[in-house]
């Protein structure tokens, strides 16, 4: 792309879907003042807003060129429903339905290019999505998916910092640098599936 593509990253985290993108315009959004220190820290070029995601996108998504989002995870766990509710650990709760509703409304509204990303759930999927490397992906765009890939984010500290690619130690007293590290998409990941949204038109381009 010749112009900087502008994009909203939801729910941004530490930024591990956003890592190797390039040539791209950044508006992040997150509301945990201790995770968005450090996002402005590895990307002090990006616009870090400290707000709610799901309000956020629902004013400002005509703005953009790509929306990535990632809404939270652990009610669609299979982990915690599995390891956690299954041995009474956990209560059992409701399904976030934030996830589905920003998918419904992505698909109908916004013409630019769209994935939200979560885990693999412990129920059947309200809409069919594709699975990449233990993610569930939901897009307006082809995504190819390999299924049996291990993310490796239930290895050990060392395992992940070197998959995941962040070190957070300087951070600790402030994080659980274990559940930021397990919920960040691995950056490989991020850019696989940024360039998947533009593979079309860049073989357009290419063949012209």
């Amino acid at each position: 792309m010749s112009t900087k593509c502008k994009v909203l990253n939801l729910y941004a985290g530490i930024g591990g879907n956003r890592k190797l993108w390039e040539n791209v315009e950044v508006t992040a959004i997150e509301n945990d003042y201790n995770i968005v220190k450090i996002y402005q820290d590895n990307f002090p070029n990006d616009k870090v807003i400290v707000e709610d995601a799901h309000k956020y996108l629902l004013e400002h998504y005509e703005e953009f060129d790509f929306i990535w989002s990632s809404p939270p995870c652990p009610t669609h766990s299979r982990i915690r429903n599995e390891a956690g509710v299954g041995v009474g650990q956990n209560k059992p709760v409701y399904p976030d339905m934030i996830l589905y509703e920003e998918i419904i409304f992505l698909n109908y509204n916004f013409k630019g290019k769209w994935v939200v990303e979560n885990v693999i759930g412990y129920y059947k999927p309200l809409i069919r999505p594709i699975v990449y490397k233990e993610h569930y992906f939901w897009a307006n765009f082809v995504i190819d998916g390999k299924k049996n890939m291990d993310r490796g984010h239930m290895g050990s500290m060392e395992d992940l910092r070197s998959i995941k690619k962040f070190d957070l130690s300087k951070y600790k007293k402030d994080i659980d640098e274990r559940k930021l590290l397990r919920n960040c998409t691995e950056s490989e990941t991020g850019l696989y599936i940024f360039n998947s949204a533009f593979k079309e038109k860049q073989e357009t381009l290419n063949k012209t």
